[in-house]
């Protein structure tokens, strides 16, 4: 059971009873969905005290924030308080079974070498484990290494030009020019800007150096306007792509069986600019995050918590694992698979970038 931390002193303030209690009625809310009262937990639990010294400590509970009564007759289910000081003070950590690992392992171990393929492979296996929503954003693009630019002519005046870094293809954008190209003109660019920036930072292919390259091989000031466009577009992106995936699985939630709150919740969730914001700040540090019900600051979001692991790609560049799901999410087994996850993701990227 997962109450080692409850067994002696809370360093939050609560003594070793109230502790105990507190996270007893947290891990019995989490397994039944339904509010704990005082009798359930003096039969099903050994705390070697009457339920009436149970009922009292619980009436307690409540008072300093940490439970809350849904209805006068019902029992008590955790206030946000309540689950931050079991997931901070009283929830020990769990591991994954080999069974996981080994799933885990493998589906990474065959999942394709590209990034974004790798990432979304990534995100569906991790939304299969946890039955929740699972999303998973992509390295931080700032980071990012250029590699190739491809121009491909599509007809004497028009052509595509996309930009490809170490994180995938960052930009594809057709253009169009006033006079004629022969696809030797693009082959020619191409190979020009290839040799020159292979392997150095995206920001560092600036415009005036594209521009300065363009015109010692002779390239119309058409194409040296497609390729800078190009490369603005992959430099502009002021947040990281975010894959998400198992939204379905909210469904089996009894807490979302209101379709009216779920769609409200499902709306916000499609908006990526939310669900970067949700994990924004979990980019800038190296551990485990997880947001309970009204830090994920937004009224739609308070039944749910979140989360997030970081995942490395690089020396440099940081992306994040996030399993969002209902308040009442088994906390210590979330932790233990986004951060499973995320330690098979940066080896099988360590093995991608080390080819």
């Amino acid at each position: 059971m997962l109450l080692y931390e409850a067994m002696r002193e809370d360093p939050g303030g609560l003594d070793k009873r109230k502790a105990y209690i507190l996270a007893t009625v947290v891990y019995e809310y989490i397994a039944t969905a339904e509010p704990v009262g005082s009798q359930t937990l003096t039969q099903k639990y050994q705390l070697g005290v009457s339920s009436a010294t149970v009922r009292n400590e619980m009436a307690e509970l409540e008072a300093g924030g940490y439970l809350v009564q849904p209805h006068t007759s019902a029992g008590r289910i955790p206030s946000d308080a309540g689950y931050r000081e079991y997931v901070d003070r009283l929830m020990e950590p769990e591991e994954l079974s080999l069974e996981d690992r080994r799933r885990i392992h493998d589906e990474l171990k065959d999942a394709s070498h590209e990034l974004d393929e790798l990432v979304e492979s990534t995100t569906r296996l991790l939304g299969r484990l946890s039955n929740n929503l699972a999303f998973v954003t992509k390295p931080y693009q700032l980071t990012e290494t250029f590699k190739h630019i491809q121009l491909i002519w599509l007809s004497p005046r028009t052509g595509v030009a996309i930009v490809v870094t170490t994180l995938g293809v960052a930009a594809q954008s057709l253009f169009e020019t006033s006079d004629d190209l022969l696809a030797d003109d693009l082959t020619r660019l191409s190979n020009a800007l290839n040799a020159r920036f292979a392997d150095r930072p995206l920001l560092e292919v600036t415009d005036s150096a594209v521009g300065q390259l363009a015109q010692r091989v002779g390239a119309a000031d058409d194409l040296r306007v497609a390729v800078t466009t190009a490369l603005a577009s992959a430099r502009s992106t002021d947040r990281p792509p975010i894959a998400a995936a198992g939204a379905q699985n909210l469904l089996d939630q009894p807490e979302f069986h209101d379709l009216r709150k779920l769609r409200s919740i499902l709306r916000i969730v499609e908006e990526q600019k939310s669900l970067y914001q949700i994990v924004a700040d979990a980019m800038s540090n190296e551990s485990v995050s997880v947001k309970i019900g009204r830090e994920l600051g937004s009224d739609e979001l308070t039944d749910l918590s979140v989360v997030t692991v970081p995942y490395r790609f690089g020396p440099h560049a940081m992306g994040t694992l996030s399993i969002l799901g209902p308040r009442r999410m088994a906390y210590g087994r979330m932790v233990a698979l986004a951060a499973g996850t995320a330690k098979t993701l940066n080896e099988r990227l360590s093995d991608a970038t080390g080819r």
